[in-house]
């Protein structure tokens, strides 16, 4: 018996130390089978025969059905409006078509450096050999705007693009085929390229000439012309689909996750950085994030902490203005009550270097009960923002608290070289089980309450001298640029600027949508000041603004 009794003795270490073992053996066969599903998903969606991903295009629909398959064979519920589909119409509005051309003597212009044509007009061919000194019939006609910008410079309520439409019809009514129009004054004339523009087109063609190109083909008033034009617009049109998925509980409240699986295709849509017709297959931006939420829906449907039900949302339209994120808010494809939103997006570059960043910390107290000292294993930084340049920022808009997971950018952002064998997998492995530790500490804490947070002052590739403190709604399809939010304690916000206004107009330039915001922004330093003319409702306001 005493021989028998140190055996004994050992039974329960060698137990403990066996049961430690198999628990060490199961963490690692899971993390082994974690990075290579997330490496086998990026690898797919970063391909070259998904062509960059494009919104509403083919290598987004292949992308869009993989995500599909992977939520039917987990058995997730479908919570799309055509089963784990929501489909949106993005319209652009109009464009003009490649087969615009316009040719002087024979030299072919170039459009919106030498010319614009005006987007009320009709698809239309002319051609003439006019004088610009001579009005004659069945020939285009010229106008200078000189004398009518002169005029009104100091009229507030003077519409170019009204006079233009007046000039047109009476022209038109005397015989002129198109009316060319140019400025020669130093005055600022506002005519540019209205894609929302949604008039009926006038009887005969107008274009604008620039300066540049009025200099180069037009200065000669005693030339006989042989003009030949061909004028040719069309409606931009494409579907977005989201894909919604749904993990049910019976809770009171449903926990949103979400990432965008959309990129830049061949850059047609001028996000990219780099030039040239390329595919750009977005590795980081964002199949890295599609993947994290693939295989955080997989662990969460294998044991989900059972507080909240999970919304499982992938959106389409985000380097388009967060376009999928904020359809889906307006138009829910299911009725939920959501608790918070946690996105992933740009999550497969970690490293001591990329730190994770987590973003909205701020919007919500009890972020801070979560995340702090719990010993998570990871290097990384907050920041308190609920606002942001991803999905995330259209929950926060709508007061609801959210967290923003995100590994830094990189010198592949928005280029052809985001590839998938640049992604640190093995860190994208910790930032899911991260992700999910935190979903799990948040389980007890209830409906989590809501904060606003101070909002950064925009930056990134174009970096302006001032701003206003409002974020663009670029889905707007009307004149103007309207306001999707207002940053607390900004300019705006001190002006009594609300969400839904449309701005028209400062100081004397116009704007026809965020690109021509962005453009007369630009012209402005700290401490100018202009009146800001923008519409709420149906009524025009004009305020006195002081950058």
């Amino acid at each position: 018996m005493k021989k028998l009794l140190p055996v004994l003795l050992l039974v329960p270490v060698l137990t403990y130390s066996q049961s430690k073992k198999k628990k060490r053996q199961a963490e690692e066969k899971a993390n082994a089978e974690l990075v290579a599903n997330l490496r086998s998903h990026v690898q797919y969606l970063a391909d070259d025969k998904l062509e960059g991903r494009r919104t509403g295009s083919r290598g987004e629909d292949l992308a869009m059905q993989y995500i599909v398959n992977q939520y039917t064979q987990m058995g997730l519920e479908p919570r799309g409006t055509k089963g784990f589909i929501q489909e949106f119409e993005i319209n652009e509005g109009k464009q003009v078509d490649a087969a615009t051309k316009l040719k002087v003597d024979g030299k072919t212009l170039t459009l919106n450096e030498d010319f614009l044509p005006l987007a009320f007009c009709a698809n239309s061919k002319v051609s003439g050999s006019p004088a610009m000194a001579l009005n004659e019939s069945k020939q285009p006609w010229f106008k200078d705007l000189k004398e009518v910008l002169e005029e009104n410079r100091n009229n507030p309520h003077f519409d170019v693009e009204a006079e233009i439409k007046k000039t047109v019809n009476a022209v038109a009514a005397k015989g002129a085929t198109a009316l060319f129009v140019y400025n020669t004054s130093p005055l600022v004339d506002n005519i540019q390229f209205n894609r929302n523009d949604k008039s009926e087109p006038v009887k005969i063609p107008v274009v604008y000439i620039t300066k540049e190109g009025y200099k180069k083909y037009f200065s000669d008033h005693s030339a006989t012309l042989d003009i030949e034009m061909n004028l040719s617009f069309s409606e931009k049109k494409r579907m977005g689909k989201n894909v919604a998925a749904f993990i049910n509980n019976q809770a009171a409240h449903t926990v949103v996750l979400g990432a965008h699986y959309d990129h830049l295709g061949f850059g047609e849509d001028k996000g990219a950085l780099d030039t040239g017709h390329v595919i750009h297959n977005g590795a980081d931006d964002n199949a890295s994030g599609t993947a994290a939420l693939i295989e955080l829906a997989r662990m969460l449907k294998k044991a989900p902490p059972s507080h909240n039900n999970y919304l499982i949302l992938n959106f389409s339209g985000e380097e388009l203005g967060l376009l999928g994120s904020k359809y889906w808010l307006d138009h829910p494809s299911t009725q939920v009550t959501p608790n918070y939103m946690i996105n992933m997006d740009m999550v497969g570059r970690y490293d001591t270097a990329h730190k994770l960043t987590i973003g909205g910390y701020g919007t919500s107290p009890v972020w801070g009960e979560v995340l702090n000292g719990q010993g998570l294993g990871l290097a990384m930084k907050f920041d308190s923002t609920g606002s942001g340049p991803s999905d995330h920022a259209s929950f926060y808009r709508k007061d609801i608290p959210v967290l923003f997971l995100f590994t830094g950018s990189h010198s592949d952002y928005h280029k052809a070289t985001d590839d998938w064998d640049k992604i640190n997998y093995d860190g994208e492995k910790d930032v899911v089980k991260m992700i999910y530790r935190v979903i799990e500490l948040a389980d007890a804490k209830g409906k989590l309450a809501f904060a606003k947070t101070n909002d950064p002052q925009p930056g990134g590739a174009r970096a302006f001298r001032v701003s206003l403190g409002v974020m663009p709604d670029y889905g707007f399809s009307g004149t103007g640029m309207r306001i999707d939010g207002v940053s607390p304690g900004k300019l705006a916000e001190k002006l009594g600027l609300q969400a839904g206004d449309v701005l028209l107009q400062l100081g004397e330039y116009k704007f026809v949508d965020v690109k021509s915001y962005s453009d007369v922004l630009s012209k402005f330093n700290k401490g100018d000041a202009a009146q800001l003319l923008f519409k709420r409702g149906n009524e025009e306001k004009r305020v006195e603004v002081q950058f």
